[in-house]
């Protein structure tokens, strides 16, 4: 064994292996942006109702997994968690320690490079993510 492959086995041992992109992953409740379909904030999400665009999003994309933060409490995403059943999309409530500006993320596999409409741009979301 290599003196190299030997120190990256301690390294990983001692530190833990390392992460890729770890702010953009805390921010997106543990996906990638390219990943992403549709994010609300917290307060977007505890807005009475559920947004059209995510039950759109749940409607058209069917190979989609909904992240709920889970600093939420259950009353707050509840609407969203009946809407992913109706449509059969799985749900993870992300409870990893890490605080994050947004309440849900609907996320795919695989890259989906919606990035520049990923967003509802409202007054709830000006406010939590200025």
């Amino acid at each position: 064994m290599s003196n190299e492959k030997l120190e990256d086995i301690l390294k990983k041992g001692m530190y833990g292996t390392p992460q890729l992109r770890p702010e953009e992953r805390k921010l997106f409740l543990s996906s990638f942006a390219e990943r992403v379909y549709l994010a609300l904030t917290k307060s977007q999400v505890r807005h009475r109702g559920i947004y059209a665009e995510a039950e759109t999003m749940m409607t058209q994309q069917k190979n989609a997994k909904l992240l709920i933060n889970g600093g939420l409490s259950y009353h707050e995403y509840s609407n969203y968690i009946q809407t992913a059943n109706k449509h059969h999309i799985p749900f993870t409530i992300v409870n990893d320690g890490r605080e994050s500006p947004l309440g849900i993320v609907l996320a795919a596999d695989s890259p989906v490079n919606r990035e520049d409409s990923m967003f509802v741009k409202d007054d709830l979301y000006h406010d939590d993510m200025s």
